[in-house]
């Protein structure tokens, strides 16, 4: 099964869920965001959708901080 996964084409030897895929890359789920196909996905839902061939899979790592008050 092919994804293109943050712009790249990966090769899987069996269908993935999005949880699966996040931890066969050693990713963190807590500070996560996954697009699907141009849609973000609900965490919620990452154990239930599976990835099909020639899905496009962009994750996000979501980082804090920002500017304080001064």
């Amino acid at each position: 099964m092919k994804v293109v996964l943050n712009g790249k084409e990966e090769d899987f030897s069996q269908p993935l869920t999005i949880c699966e895929l996040l931890a066969a890359k050693n990713l963190e789920p807590d500070r996560i965001a996954v697009e699907l196909n141009m849609e973000i996905v609900a965490k919620a839902a990452w154990t239930e959708v599976a990835l099909q061939d020639e899905d496009k899979v962009e994750i996000l790592s979501l980082v804090g901080g920002g500017r304080g008050n001064e």
